[in-house]
């Protein structure tokens, strides 16, 4: 027996337009809304856990600096990313899981959380989940978030750039000092 998506399912039972698009996004499952926070390379885990993953706010833009002393630089707003202990994500930029990170346009998915690096130094973080049709499918493309799925279109504030993406998309907080990209 052939397993079907919840759209397909619906959409057999006869719901379409509205009907179906409020059927979609009141059923998201629990796992698409709530983000545990991980570490990508490292071993540092944190010590306590944010599990919600409604708020929206602006990404902090971050900065490098190519010093050779020991100390490690704060991001433009002044948060130093080893101090952040509520975080969602955690990346250590000198992991080769992370090497797409490393250049400007690049971006890696993890945990659902997309996370791109849009200028030298600045990166970016944002829900995977669609809000158009709640599908994981959102990428880092162009300078924007990107849906796959049918092509919603969000700025790097989470603003929506055309009508599928009319409902803004989730955007985080981020902090980076050049080894560690923090998500929270």
């Amino acid at each position: 027996m052939e397993q079907m998506t919840r759209v397909e399912f619906l959409k057999s039972m006869g719901f379409k337009g509205a009907a179906l698009m409020a059927l979609l996004t009141s059923c998201v499952r629990e796992e698409d809304t709530y983000v545990d926070a991980i570490t990508i390379g490292g071993t540092t885990t944190p010590t306590s856990t944010s599990t919600s993953s409604s708020t929206t706010s602006a990404p902090v833009s971050s900065s490098t600096s190519s010093s050779t002393t020991s100390t490690p630089s704060t991001t433009t707003g002044g948060v130093d990313p080893t101090t952040i202990t509520n975080y969602k994500l955690k990346i250590d930029l000198t992991a080769s899981s992370s090497a797409n990170l490393k250049k400007v346009g690049g971006y890696i998915v993890s945990g659902g959380i997309v996370v791109a690096q849009s200028s030298a130094g600045v990166y970016v973080a944002a829900t995977q989940t669609c809000t158009h049709e709640p599908k994981k499918q959102v990428i880092y493309s162009s300078g924007e978030f990107y849906c796959t799925a049918h092509g919603a279109r969000f700025s790097v504030t989470g603003q929506g750039l055309n009508s599928l993406g009319s409902r803004g998309l989730t955007v985080y907080k981020t902090a980076s000092n050049g080894s560690i990209v923090v998500v929270y």
